[in-house]
């Protein structure tokens, strides 16, 4: 029999043997790096994404104002955890959600992963959301919502990541301040269209009404989206070049096949970076606070509102815009605010930036959550006027705002191409708290009342949140130094 080695040619042989051919971007300037697209394509993406942030969170809090007449149509108990698990099961989802999907984005990309998980298979988002209407149990509810959730929770673990591919660290504050606001402005958006739809007709709209928005914007996502991931589009390219020069030795310079670890690569990367990154560690505790804060004011605004001040669904749902007005103000302040500090610092370091540098205005910003959330308990504790306590909910979201684009910014530029399952890992570890925090709402300002219960919570943001910025900014880079994962632009 013959060596199957010998049906090879020479020339094959020596080709095999041949060391890799890197294929990397043609010269600084090369159109196909994302961070060279032009000002224009780079804005289309970044909106197209950030209204993918933002739709999942619209229906994650859209069903709050219709939670008695679900309720009511599913036999629920009022004031009952189970009716308040309808709601946060959403949220659930996206504590497990961006643990597979933002490391699927640093293996396949990121522009598969948003589609896939929205409409291209059967455990999508938009599926999920519209079967919701059709729920007949509390069972069948919960299953749906949880599904959905999984979905949806694609925008909010590799969005981002796909801002921080095509903005560089100096450009990346106002890209990340309009994506960023999505995620805070959407939870509180569902409500204040929710409360209208609970008012005008069936519960059924407020699912039906969210799968319809997202099919339009399917329809943009198709038009503009492209992949951003460099080293996902590298390795295309490099694929390209052994099809059309039959170089059997072209390499991606992030190819597996010439020593990317699999420690590097891997879909447990964001279960590692909770576990072993101080950083990661540490904001996924204070993101968990604020998401679960932000959760608690949408479980309750409806009934302090409703029962307390006597104001119908429709009504109620306009305080929302508190939240949203505050997200947004905090969001876009503070990315100005953010760009220029990192500006002046990068060049009183010499013209070198380094992550921490987004850090002095998170010193600022986090004050802003215990003062607004003890301006809004006690305010309602004593039946002020209604604007007081939308006063001090609009403040601590203007930190939540803020806070948040502090912390994701600084996440993108300490891990880089590994921004996304940095982020996962955050995003991961706070869904559990928007999930929890609403179950026990009711028994908790039962107990301790609006004033003594949102103290508490202004408490715990006070000892997690103010503290952690000042640390970071003296031994960050320490941390960072000794980090596996950190892969710092400069």
């Amino acid at each position: 029999m013959s060596n199957p080695d010998s049906l090879s040619s020479p020339d094959t042989s020596r080709a095999l043997n041949m060391p890799p051919s890197i294929v990397s971007w043609d010269g600084p300037e090369d159109r196909e790096n994302p961070r060279n697209w032009s000002n224009h394509r780079r804005w289309t993406v970044t909106v197209v994404v950030s209204f993918f942030t933002f739709i999942s969170p619209v229906a994650s809090s859209i069903s709050s104002p219709s939670l008695s007449a679900i309720s009511a149509d599913l036999k629920i108990q009022p004031g009952s955890i189970l009716e308040n698990m309808t709601l946060s099961i959403f949220v659930l989802a996206y504590a497990i959600g961006p643990l597979f999907w933002a490391p699927l984005s640093e293996l396949c990309g990121r522009l598969i992963v948003l589609q896939v998980s929205n409409i291209r298979t059967d455990i999508s988002f938009q599926a999920f959301n519209t079967i919701c209407a059709f729920a007949k149990t509390p069972t069948q509810l919960l299953v749906f919502r949880f599904l959905a959730g999984f979905g949806g929770a694609a925008p909010q673990s590799v969005g981002g990541a796909i801002v921080g591919d095509m903005w560089s660290p100096t450009e990346r504050g106002t890209a990340m301040s309009l994506y960023s606001i999505a995620p805070l402005v959407g939870p509180s958006t569902g409500p204040l269209v929710g409360g209208w739809i609970a008012q005008k007709t069936n519960w059924h709209w407020v699912f039906w009404s969210v799968s319809i928005a997202d099919a339009i914007l399917q329809i943009a996502a198709f038009m503009f989206l492209r992949e951003t991931y460099a080293p996902e589009i590298l390795k295309r390219k490099a694929r390209s070049v052994r099809k059309s020069t039959e170089n059997a030795n072209a390499r991606s310079p992030d190819c597996d096949t010439i020593g990317v670890a699999p420690s590097q690569r891997g879909m447990v990367k964001p279960i590692v970076f909770l576990a072993t990154e101080p950083i990661v560690q540490v904001f996924a505790l204070y993101m968990a606070v604020l998401y679960g804060v932000l959760y608690l004011s949408l479980t309750t605004f409806v009934k302090v509102f409703t029962i307390q001040y006597n104001e119908g669904p429709g009504i109620a749902g306009i305080h929302y815009l508190a939240i949203a007005l505050g997200s947004t103000v905090g969001g876009q302040l503070g990315a100005r605010v953010l760009t220029r500090v990192y500006l002046y610092l990068k060049a009183k370091n010499g013209g070198i930036g380094v992550p921490e540098m987004r850090l002095p205005l998170l010193m600022v910003s986090a004050t802003t959550l215990p003062i607004g959330l003890l301006i809004y308990g006690w305010s309602v504790q004593a039946h002020a006027f209604w604007l007081v306590p939308d006063f001090g909910v609009f403040i601590f979201s203007i930190g939540i705002g803020a806070n948040w684009t502090c912390i994701q910014t600084y996440l993108v530029d300490s891990y880089a191409i590994y921004a996304a399952s940095a982020i996962a890992a955050v995003s991961s570890f706070r869904a559990f708290a928007g999930f929890g925090f609403p179950l026990f709402t009711d028994e908790m300002y039962a107990r301790l009342g609006d004033g003594w219960g949102n103290s508490i919570l202004a408490l715990i943001c006070l000892v997690i949140g103010c503290p952690a910025p000042f640390i970071f900014y003296r031994y960050g880079a320490r941390l960072r130094a000794r980090s596996n994962g950190s892969s710092v632009e400069q």
